[in-house]
């Protein structure tokens, strides 16, 4: 078995007790809701024999215990359960939830990386300078506000002064995902933005010092070609480092920002469960939420140790 298979399968098995864990988690935390599904659903003029009744059928009278392990048995299956509101199951739904929040995850990456690199390297050009300062000063405001309000910002600026950008939804057609969810993404990066740019700068400062980028310069290369593939290029695997925990970080708060700008991805179609008490459908989209963390980090150690020889994948 070679160093991938090994690390693909170390990974599977670590991930499964961490899923559990978050399953158990979920469960718990989700009775502990105050209201009652049977009760949402029939409306505040119902009879306590025809909530009782609806409990009953819905299987939410029964002990935490046994609703657990029914949860997990249609884990195991894929199916997650039967949502309480639409009756559909919960696996069908997250599939046609989830490319939504894979777009605006996948956007505010690439928006990440495009602020991030030039940001890094016009403030690691003359540290202590006029433009480190500024860029070191405006990552700092940055990262003091959170997702959701530098969304309602967004959307008074862009989309309701000026027009620039839609205000919510998804669009139609990829120009219209492109269009519609730009302003979504960008809030989403925003967060993450300070914290690439202080460790990449950081680390393009220490690299500029190394052996090797002293013999390019000597041997008269352009001074541009040595920013790039000496200094930036030495410099990107603690930044993907960074990239990926901001990365990770970020599933947690699409929730805020599709709610803000109407995205309809897992983020909204977990608020709406929460506030319909649809158990199921909870458990399966944090479940699945947790999945894509743990994705993430994987694949952010295997690009660490694609580029530098000296990570070990583990």
């Amino acid at each position: 078995m070679n160093g991938l298979a090994r690390f693909v399968l170390r990974r599977v098995i670590s991930a499964v007790p961490v899923l559990i864990g978050v399953t158990l988690v979920s469960s718990l935390l989700i009775h502990l809701v105050p209201g009652d599904p049977a009760r949402t659903l029939l409306g505040l003029k119902a009879s306590a024999a025809q909530v009782a009744h609806l409990d009953q059928q819905l299987g939410v009278n029964k002990p935490l215990p046994v609703q657990y392990f029914h949860f997990l048995e249609s884990a195991a299956t894929g199916s997650f359960g039967t949502s309480i509101l639409s009756g559909r199951s919960v696996g069908s739904l997250i599939v046609q939830r989830l490319p939504v929040t894979v777009w605006l995850l996948g956007y505010a990456l690439v928006i990440s990386i495009v602020l991030s690199v030039p940001l890094a390297m016009l403030a690691a050009t003359r540290p202590g300078g006029i433009r480190d300062h500024s860029v070191r000063g405006v990552s700092i405001l940055a990262l003091g506000v959170p997702p959701f309000v530098a969304g309602i910002l967004l959307i008074q600026l862009l989309a309701v002064d000026h027009r620039v950008f839609p205000p919510a939804g998804f669009g139609t057609g990829v120009g219209g995902h492109i269009e519609s969810m730009f302003l979504p993404s960008l809030s989403l990066a925003l967060s993450g933005v300070p914290l690439i740019v202080r460790s990449l700068r950081a680390e393009m400062l220490r690299v500029k010092e190394a052996d090797h980028v002293t013999i390019a310069r000597a041997k008269g290369l352009p001074e541009r070609a040595v920013r790039i593939r000496h200094i930036l290029r030495n410099a990107l695997p603690p930044g993907i480092a960074v990239l990926t925990v901001g990365l990770a970080g970020a599933i947690g708060a699409t929730v805020v920002v599709e709610d803000v700008f109407a995205v309809p991805g897992l983020g909204d179609l977990l608020v709406n469960s929460i506030s319909g008490r649809d158990f199921p459908v909870v458990q399966g989209v944090v479940v699945m939420m947790a999945v894509m963390v743990l994705v993430i980090t994987a694949v952010g150690d295997l690009l660490q140790a694609m580029l530098d020889p000296r990570v070990k994948l583990a």
